[in-house]
């Protein structure tokens, strides 16, 4: 009996953030599907744990720790990945930031580099990325955005703000692009249940009261199958925008 490979066999996939929550959660479904998988963040001592779970596991990991706001970081972190495998498939771009408080609440020492990680950064992996994949003719770029970004919210107004600029930055990057074979969604999940929270400065009194009313939350692992679904659909087929909430989250 022939075994059949696994849908992402022979794929490069490179995830910021990946060294906790959502990013993490992708990096290991993305392995589990046969993609290469380059890890980036901070904290390289957590993205050398993952890396040996993904090899333990029969995958392929490469860490490379380091700022996803710093723009001569994502340089390099563009030629260790090609360096790597020679080939870059799909981009994660998911290193970000939350912050609690709408615009006249949140702390504006923070508002620079929140838009830096969130926004800047993101955006300037995705324009390699796109260059890169459009010479190709095919490629997948991920780009997180936030249910906060598309409804936007007056507890977490700036941080809105910024995922709603990231969703904008992805969609005319997505008409430039397109043409080319290349294929750039924008994901938006509700309340999903990380290390994010505790960042960010949610709490009991501004969080907690509220989101028990909404049941079950998401799991990092929620947003990972659905990324692994993007990126495993034909060519022709392009998931562009996808809002994803717990069933019981109806704001924002």
């Amino acid at each position: 009996m022939t075994c059949q490979p696994l849908p992402l066999t022979g794929k490069v996939a490179l995830i910021t953030g990946a060294s906790a929550g959502i990013g993490h959660a992708v990096a290991l479904d993305l392995a589990a599907q046969g993609a290469s998988v380059v890890l980036q963040a901070r904290r390289v001592e957590r993205l050398q744990t993952l890396a040996q779970a993904i090899t333990a596991a029969s995958g392929k990991a490469l860490v490379c720790a380091g700022d996803a706001s710093d723009m001569a970081t994502i340089d390099t972190l563009m030629q260790q990945t090609l360096a790597w495998q020679g080939r870059l498939d799909i981009v994660v771009a998911n290193a970000g930031r939350g912050l609690a408080g709408g615009v006249m609440t949140s702390d504006p020492k923070v508002w620079a580099s929140l838009f830096q990680v969130n926004l800047t950064g993101a955006v300037y992996l995705m324009r390699l990325a796109a260059d890169y994949m459009a010479k190709q003719g095919h490629g997948d770029i991920i780009a997180l955005g936030s249910v906060a970004g598309h409804n936007i919210s007056p507890f977490s107004g700036f941080y809105g703000s910024s995922k709603w600029a990231v969703a904008a930055a992805a969609e005319a990057l997505r008409r430039e692009v397109c043409g080319r074979g290349v294929r750039v969604t924008t994901l938006k999940p509700g309340i999903v249940v990380s290390e994010f929270q505790d960042v960010a400065g949610y709490n009991a009194e501004n969080f907690g009261r509220s989101a028990a009313k909404f049941g079950t939350l998401l799991q990092p692992q929620d947003v990972a199958k659905v990324i692994t679904f993007v990126v495993s659909q034909p060519a022709h087929v392009h998931l562009n925008e996808i809002v994803l909430r717990p069933t019981g989250q109806d704001y924002p």
